[in-house]
C-alpha cells in the first residue's frame, strides 16, 4: 500500500469521527468495537483471529518491523484498509508513539462460561480493577508465565480499552480472558477444581510458604480496596506479600507479577506442565 492522494486528510470525514468516538468506553460498549494501536498489538491480534472491521494506514509512517508485517498481514487478511495523512492518523491514534496503523477490531468474547481450565491451570483473577494499564500490565505478566486464562471479575474498567491492549503490548489477545461477577468466578474456579489464593494484606501466611504449585488462581482486588467480601469464604486461601517498608501493599500488578512468577518456579520445580 502507496501514500495517495486520495488519503482522508480530513478529521471531519465520517469514518474518522466514527473512530474517534471509539475513545469513550460508551461508543465501544455500544458498537463492540475498540481500537487497537501498534505494530505488536495487532500482530497478535491477528495471530488470534480477531475480527478485523478496517484499519486507518498512514503509509509514509509504517517504518518499523513490527508496523510493515502487520500492514503485510492485514492486506492478506483482506481487510478494508484506509489510506489517511498523519494529521489524521494522530487524532486516531491512542498512544503517543505512531506506527502508522490503527485497526478497528471486533471484540472478541470473554463468556465465562466459554473458558476451559484445561490441565493443571494457573489462572488469573483480577477484582474491580479500575485502571486500563493495570489489567494489560497483568494480562503481560499472565502471558509470560503460561497463564491458562485470566478472569476479570466485577471490572470497572472495559477489557478491551486502547490503553489496556496498549499496555499488554497484545497479549491481552493471546491469553484466554473472561468476564464474570466475583461469586461466579469463585463458583467456576471451586467447580473445575482450582484453589483459589487470595492476596490479602491482613492474611497470616506469607505467599513464599503457600503451596502454589497446583491447580490455582491468583486473586487481586482493586487498586483502593482490595478484594471484597466475597473472597472472605472458606474455599479461599489468603496468603500476603511481606512489606518491610512504610506501604503496606504493591500496586496490583506488580502483586501479581510476584505471585505468578513464585507460582511458575513452584510449579517449574515440581515439574509440572505449562498449564
Amino acid at each position: 500500500m502507496t501514500a495517495s492522494a486520495d488519503a482522508i486528510s480530513s478529521p471531519a470525514n465520517p469514518r474518522v469521527k466514527a473512530a474517534v468516538r471509539l475513545r469513550d468506553r460508551r461508543e465501544r460498549e455500544e458498537t463492540g468495537l475498540t481500537l487497537v494501536d501498534g505494530g505488536r498489538e495487532l500482530l497478535r491480534a491477528l495471530a488470534q483471529s480477531v475480527e478485523i472491521d478496517h484499519a486507518f494506514v498512514c503509509s509514509e509512517l509504517v517504518i518499523g518491523a513490527d508496523a510493515s508485517a502487520s500492514l503485510d498481514a492485514l492486506q492478506r487478511s483482506g481487510a478494508p484498509l484506509i489510506e489517511v495523512s498523519p494529521t489524521v492518523l494522530a487524532r486516531i491514534a491512542f498512544g503517543d508513539r505512531s506506527e502508522g496503523i490503527v485497526a478497528v477490531i471486533r471484540t472478541p468474547s470473554v463468556a465465562l462460561e466459554a473458558l476451559a481450565a484445561g490441565p493443571h491451570p494457573l489462572v488469573v483473577v483480577v477484582e474491580a480493577l479500575e485502571k486500563p494499564g493495570n489489567l494489560g500490565a497483568i494480562m503481560r505478566t499472565a502471558d509470560a508465565v503460561g497463564a491458562s486464562a485470566v478472569i476479570a471479575a466485577d471490572p470497572r474498567t472495559d477489557v478491551f480499552n486502547p490503553n489496556a491492549i496498549r499496555a499488554s503490548v497484545g497479549t491481552i489477545f493471546s491469553v484466554p480472558l473472561a468476564i464474570a461477577t466475583a461469586s461466579h468466578a469463585l463458583d467456576w474456579l471451586v467447580g473445575h477444581g482450582v484453589t483459589a489464593i487470595a492476596a490479602r494484606v491482613d492474611a497470616a501466611q506469607p505467599y513464599g510458604d503457600a503451596d502454589l504449585g497446583g491447580s490455582i488462581a491468583i486473586v487481586l482486588g482493586s487498586e483502593a480496596g482490595g478484594l471484597t467480601s466475597t473472597w472472605n469464604d472458606p474455599r479461599v486461601h489468603p496468603v500476603r506479600i511481606p512489606m518491610r517498608g512504610a506501604a503496606d501493599s504493591l500496586n496490583v500488578s506488580v502483586a501479581a507479577a510476584v505471585l505468578l512468577f513464585e507460582a511458575r518456579r513452584q510449579r517449574s520445580l515440581g515439574g509440572a506442565q505449562r498449564g
